[in-house]
């Protein structure tokens, strides 16, 4: 009788999996499988003994044939079942192979049984602490983990494990450059963890035992590491030899905080006023190395930024947006609106409620994409940190823009906006909705030294001179905040707008943030400017609100109304959300875009189906009808939706979406940006 692993492990309800694994890998364990007593049994290749084929062993047997097979290990290295002494109790290591040259030590203990990665984790530790094993390895199959015991408090994440015949000290010395890293980063898409689940273990075994301030230490880490990948991107195309990484957990804690420290003091010149000059890493050299462990292996210049912008998003809400109810938008809404809005290289665009500024770095790469086919150069997973057509970098300096009242979340803006623009921003820290005090602001010393040269640049954007009331933008795209309101004590703000008057023409006493935004958002758009804006679904439904639809419809043309899931914005809130598309009226084809008023016209309503994360606000990655991860052309994957088509590395793509349903509509409706 022939069994099938896939029946094992569906009637056994478990969280082991087998992605990690080949299909020829999935076709050998079945052909061991047999019959005994009833059940499925397999015969144990180290031992040669009969053993129930439960989940947790198939997935021992298959990654013991890699050990065999792959890593090179000889079979008499190598225990199952091996007992380990915890004190007065005695258990059982699931896989040890022992050193090379010491048989009786344990070098390297590796973890199936316990399918959770704390779990697993915490075994490992036990055991290798009671053994002095030097590596650990979990794995439940569908994810797997390597670790180096440096002592029994600091557990750092390794790349792999040696092979068989290499000694752990030439492993860890190994060069390793950025080619190296994609390939490393490709081999694992389908199982590694994000950023953020990294920077939260990072959080319980280091930062948090150091007192460091999270946000400052993990942001000068990820922002040295940026700098070496795109050193690393930039030197490697005419280099004989490629450029080793420095960003590695290699040698003494001295030397590795050394190398850190050189990446961090070069990148603060690079990319100046992200961090102040003065600004040093905190973190002691121990704890610096295990965060650096970390972090080693992840390939942060990706195609989109998405491993950067999830960071930053965590770092920020534990801090201070989410406290202001201002929640970054999740990367798939963003490339919704931008291929809704469709950025054009002359034009200029603005987020006035930048949050890490995801709308201007995807307007940004939408636009590069138009530049190099217009130039038919090709466009690679690495665009992020190669070298660019001075057309693209002129465009990111003289047209994007971006403003936002938060510091942290500004630096997080600058930071890759500069690594756009390849060294110039115009993310600017100030309030949009209270215009009057920006001169104010800008001449304060310390704030014109960080955002003197963009604001010169968002000067020559005004309507009417010596006022920051009105400006030229073609496009404008936010998601203002949706919580909090304006009170009495902010009258001389309420006071600037229109939109905050009631029936009776009398200002309101309180008014909520995103409406203001609305009416705020509309005077930076010149004549025929088009804007994205995320709002309360409240704002389209509730029959209070009509006062907001009528002003809206008696400035703009309303484009689309395009509803967004429940959990879009989960774990930090469950407010329902829509994004409303408009062109400002125009009937001036000097002004700007044409878009003549009319009383009667076709609006575009859509509703995302398909909800991108569950009910706890995590990601859901798109997979096949196999459960295999989906990637994109550039080998990432990507979250489940129905917003836009994806172009897979298959060279197919998923179904078109929303955005191409709404290019369709206006192309009938002859909408003068896509004309």
């Amino acid at each position: 009788m022939s069994y099938s692993v896939d029946t094992i492990f569906r009637n056994a309800e478990t969280k082991h999996g087998l992605t990690l694994f080949e299909p020829q890998d999935i076709a050998w364990i079945e052909k061991q499988l047999f019959k005994k007593s009833g059940k499925p049994y397999i015969k144990c290749q180290v031992k040669d003994t009969d053993r129930p084929a439960k989940p947790e062993e198939i997935v021992r047997q298959l990654y013991l044939r890699r050990l065999l097979t792959h890593y090179n290990y000889p079979k008499d290295r190598i225990d199952v079942e091996s007992e380990v002494h915890l004190g007065v109790e005695k258990k059982r290591a699931d896989i040890v192979i022992y050193d090379k040259d010491q048989p009786n030590a344990r070098y390297i203990i590796v973890e199936v049984k316990k399918p959770k990665r704390g779990d697993g984790k915490e075994q490992l530790r036990s055991y290798c602490n009671a053994t002095g094993a030097p590596i650990g390895v979990w794995t439940n199959g569908n994810e797997i983990e390597f670790w180096h015991r440096r002592d029994p408090n600091y557990f750092e994440p390794l790349l792999d494990i040696p092979d068989g015949d290499m000694s752990f000290a030439d492993f860890l010395n190994k060069p390793f450059t950025l080619n190296d890293l994609i390939e490393r980063d490709a081999k694992e898409a389908q199982t590694q963890p994000s950023l953020k689940d990294l920077i939260v273990e990072m959080e319980d075994e280091v930062l948090a035992k150091e007192g460091a301030d999270v946000f400052e230490e993990v942001f000068k880490l990820i922002f040295a590491k940026i700098y070496d990948e795109w050193k690393s991107g930039n030197e490697d195309r005419t280099a004989r030899t490629p450029r080793n990484l420095q960003f590695r957990n290699v040698g003494t804690e001295a030397e590795v905080k050394k190398h850190i420290e050189n990446l961090f003091e070069a990148a603060k010149k690079k990319w100046e006023k992200v961090f102040p000059d003065k600004d040093v890493i905190e973190l002691t050299p121990s704890a610096l190395a295990t965060c650096v462990a970390f972090l080693e292996n992840r390939k942060l210049l990706n195609s989109n930024l998405d491993l950067v912008d999830e960071a930053f998003e965590y770092l920020i809400n534990k801090t201070s947006k989410g406290e202001k109810g201002q929640y970054f938008t999740s990367r798939w809404v963003i490339d919704m609106a931008v291929k809704m809005l469709n950025p054009k290289e002359h034009e200029y665009m603005i987020d006035t409620a930048a949050g890490s500024s995801g709308f201007t770095v995807h307007t940004i790469f939408h636009v590069w994409e138009q530049i190099l086919r217009d130039m038919n150069l090709n466009l690679s997973h690495l665009f992020t940190s190669e070298d660019k057509p001075a057309r693209c970098y002129e465009y990111v300096q003289e047209r994007v823009f971006a403003i936002d009242f938060d510091q942290k979340a500004v630096r997080v803006a600058r930071c890759l906006n500069l690594i756009a623009g390849d060294g110039q921003t115009n993310v600017l820290e100030l309030n949009t909705l209270d215009w009057e005090r920006w001169k104010e602001r800008s001449e304060q010393t310390t704030w014109q030294d960080a955002y003197f040269e963009g604001f010169k640049r968002l000067r020559k954007l005004v309507a009417e001179k010596d006022s920051f009331r009105n400006f030229k933008f073609h496009l404008l795209m936010a998601n203002p905040p949706f919580a909090g309101d304006l009170t009495g004590r902010d009258a001389r703000i309420i006071h600037k707008y229109e939109i905050a008057k009631n029936e009776k023409g009398k200002y309101k006493e309180t008014i909520s943030r995103h409406i203001l935004f609305i009416e705020r958002n509309l005077e930076f758009l010149r004549p025929g400017g088009r804007m994205a804006i995320v709002l309360p679904q409240g704002v389209f439904n509730n029959s209070s609100d009509k006062f907001i639809r009528d002003f809206i419809a008696k400035k703009c043309r309303i484009l689309a109304v395009v509803g967004l899931h429940g959990n879009t914005f989960k774990p930090h809130t469950g407010t329902k959300t829509s994004v409303l598309f408009v062109q400002k009226w125009n009937d001036d084809p000097e002004a700007g875009e044409l878009c003549p008023y009319k009383e009667d016209y076709n609006i575009f309503f859509a509703t995302q189906q398909t909800k991108g994360k569950d009910n706890s606000g995590d990601k859901i990655f798109a997979k096949d009808k196999g459960g295999n991860l989906l990637l994109d052309k550039n080998g990432h994957r990507f979250v489940e939706h129905d917003l836009f088509s994806v172009e897979l590395a298959d060279g197919t793509r998923t179904p078109a979406g929303i955005a191409e349903a709404f290019i369709e509509f206006a192309k009938k409706e002859k909408l003068s940006f896509f004309r």
